[in-house]
């Protein structure tokens, strides 16, 4: 009778070793694939400087410069280009008698550093040496006033004419100074009155003036 106990217990180690293989196998084949969850990781949080959100608006590059306003609201005041009463020098030329007429250039010069401009008729008003008035406003005589330019230095002129007093028999007084108001303005300048009596009153007393235009008179 044969002995089968040898081929029975070789079969059976090698059934043992190759569960064993194949348990190492599974052990090795289980923590190489291994899909455990990663810890959660926390939301990351951006804190937001408050000047970059207005970066523009705080950075040198985007401030504004100043600017000039004080000169500009003064250029603003002066765009007429009008000639201001302090900006003149006003002054009384010499009378051109004639045909019974006294005649006066009254002269208006500019004397700042800019050029300005008048237009129209100057206010004349003789005055005594107390500044009240001596007869009526002179009366405007008829013309077409014109725009004069004045560069620095120079002048415009009206004239200012009546009949003289001699002839006329008008009631005079002698003034101490005529006050000449360029036109637009308000603010008169005083001229010294050298050139005698002047009609105030009674027949044929109307002072007349005329418009402005280029130069010191006729």
């Amino acid at each position: 009778m044969a002995n089968t106990s040898r081929p029975v217990r070789r079969t059976a180690l090698l059934a043992s070793a190759a569960a064993l293989l194949g348990l190492v196998g599974a052990c090795g084949s289980e923590s190489s694939t291994s899909t455990a969850p990663r810890p959660t990781q926390a939301p990351r949080t951006t804190t937001v400087d408050p000047s970059a959100a207005t970066g523009a608006a705080t950075t040198p590059a985007a401030t504004a410069a100043p600017s000039n306003t004080a000169g500009s609201a003064s250029a603003s005041a002066r765009t007429d280009g009008r000639c201001r009463t302090g900006e003149l020098r006003a002054e009384v030329g010499r009378v051109d008698p004639g045909a019974g007429q006294r005649n006066f250039p009254i002269v208006l010069t500019n004397t700042s550093d800019r050029t300005c401009t008048v237009r129209g008729y100057p206010g004349a008003a003789f005055v005594d040496a107390s500044g009240g008035q001596l007869g009526p406003d002179p009366v405007r005589a008829p013309s077409s006033p014109g725009t004069v330019t004045l560069a620095p230095g120079k002048s415009a002129w009206a004239g200012l004419s009546f009949s003289s007093p001699q002839i006329s028999g008008a009631r005079t007084a002698t003034p101490a100074a005529l006050l000449v108001t360029p036109p637009d303005e308000h603010d008169p300048i005083r001229v010294a009155w050298t050139a005698g009596e002047v009609p105030v009153g009674g027949d044929e007393s109307s002072v007349k003036v005329t418009a402005l235009e280029p130069g010191t008179g006729p």
